[in-house]
């Protein structure tokens, strides 16, 4: 397993949409997955996207204890979260700082649902099922974008909060 190159904003497979898994717990899966966790750890990211390691599959994963990119958040369980579906429950929206991995040196404000279900499978095919709020719901979402080909600056009202972290 071993860390990999994040591909930047503009490259291609980043605005393309992700094929589904049809197969679990093969050995190609958990490589993929391990080397997702050594690149997001590597890169102290809150969570990544297999295209943004340049796979076009729908799995994600996510989550911390603490984050020094996300210092004032609350921790996120740790999800490998594969196929996901996202169910927003209410219309109620919040403006919140993001970053990306694939976007470096760059923060805006961006309106997320603040409370989501999200359904998908673990590497072994098995359900998860939750729901949840605020951060933990910021996360998944901005995650699940990157299978669809979305980045959170396309996901930006205004611009004003657009512009590099420094």
């Amino acid at each position: 397993m071993s860390i990999k190159t994040v591909l930047r904003m503009g490259h291609p497979t980043l605005s393309s949409r992700s094929l589904e898994v049809s197969q679990f717990d093969t050995p190609e899966l958990h490589e993929l997955i391990q080397d997702m966790k050594d690149t997001m750890a590597h890169m102290n990211g809150a969570g990544i996207a297999a295209p943004q390691i340049g796979v076009l599959k729908r799995v994600v994963i996510f989550g911390f204890d603490n984050n020094v990119r996300y210092p004032s958040e609350d921790a996120v369980p740790f999800t490998i979260l594969i196929n996901p579906k996202i169910e927003p429950l209410n219309e109620i929206m919040e403006e919140g700082i993001e970053g990306c991995l694939s976007v470096p040196g760059l923060s805006g404000s961006v309106p997320r649902h603040v409370k989501i279900r999200y359904q998908g499978y673990d590497p072994n095919g098995d359900i998860i099922d939750r729901t949840v709020t605020d951060f933990h719901a910021r996360v998944v979402q901005h995650e699940c974008d990157h299978l669809d080909g979305i980045l959170y600056p396309a996901r930006i009202k205004n611009f004003s909060s657009f512009g590099f972290i420094e």
